[in-house]
């Protein structure tokens, strides 16, 4: 190798090395000592998680020798296999009535709560600063869990699925965030459309809508998350098993171990260990994993539209 070749073989190999010096160069020490905290509380936030997954997949046996940590030991599916097969855990019921609860109760709360946040944010509305004012006093000095009741139950919300759609419509916060998201939108368009014959439900249907679709996408994961981990409204008002939640059925799994909930016993399935620790991992898995698959479908709306509505108001 000549020479010249040489030293372009050594300055290339100094290239990467010298371009990482220049970018923790730029880095002032703040930074890179924030940065390692967040990434230490981040590991801290996701460990849990990775270790609820290892349990559901591994044998009992291993669960119960404390042998699993991170990774799982001798992987098998047997518990899934046995949540799904055995009704009487009410775990599967359970994954069904949260995801009805969820999609139902988002989609009227989205519908509801876009609504109300379009007819507030006209400016030529009588009474909106009042109005909005009723929904901020509604928010912030709320009744108790005694009148509540009370009131649900003269509605017949009592034992009713609707109560977990229906009391929780509409978010004073995500209102808020909704009108001004739609106020930051030029009135001309309206005034455009009025002129070409639209008439206001034609204008709130066919423009705003669809431009208010990062907003509406923001509210629908706030809402979403909310109705799936709802706990304090079905322990409170679905005393039917038929009716509960994901999240109530893992309460009565794992806190609530009365005479009336469903006992775990050690099993063994297709020559694999399930011990209860192992069902209650699994149904923390149930409890969780169908809600992160949600978020990434709306996370590309997610900060324009919470942004944009938090400015504005």
């Amino acid at each position: 190798m000549s020479r010249s070749g040489a030293d372009m073989a050594v300055t290339e190999s100094r290239r990467p090395a010298a371009g990482w010096r220049r970018l923790m160069g730029r880095q002032s020490p703040f930074g890179v000592v924030n940065g390692m905290i967040l990434l230490i509380i981040g590991l801290l936030c996701i460990y849990p998680f990775v270790y609820v997954l290892s349990v559901s997949l591994s044998d009992g046996n291993q669960v119960a020798a404390g042998r699993v940590f991170v990774w799982p030991r001798d992987i098998n599916i047997e518990t899934y296999r046995y949540v799904f097969s055995d009704s009487s855990l009410g775990i599967v019921r359970g994954v069904v009535n949260s995801i009805i609860y969820t999609v139902v109760g988002t989609a009227v709360a989205v519908f509801l709560t876009f609504m109300t946040g379009y007819v507030l944010s006209r400016k030529y509305l009588p009474g909106r600063y009042l109005i909005m004012m009723l929904f901020v006093v509604s928010w912030i000095f709320e009744a108790g869990l005694i009148p509540s009741y009370i009131v649900n139950s003269k509605l017949g919300l009592v034992n009713n699925p609707l109560v977990m759609i229906l009391p929780t419509a509409i978010s004073t916060f995500l209102l808020i965030i909704t009108r001004s998201f739609l106020e930051t939108i030029p009135d001309e368009l309206e005034e455009s459309a009025s002129i070409d014959g639209a008439n206001a439900f034609q204008v709130m249907w066919r423009i705003y809508f669809p431009l208010a679709t990062p907003v509406l996408a923001t509210i629908g994961i706030f809402y979403a998350v909310s109705t799936w981990n709802s706990f304090m409204t079905p322990l409170i008002y679905l005393q039917d098993k038929k009716l509960q939640p994901i999240q109530l059925v893992l309460y009565q799994l794992l806190i609530n171990k009365d005479s009336n909930s469903t006992t775990l016993q050690d099993l063994v399935v297709h020559g694999h260990h399930v011990i209860p620790r192992n069902i209650e991992a699994a149904t923390m898995m149930f409890a969780v994993v169908p809600i992160l698959l949600a978020y990434p479908f709306a996370q590309r709306y997610f900060t324009k539209g919470i942004t944009v509505g938090a400015i504005k108001g």
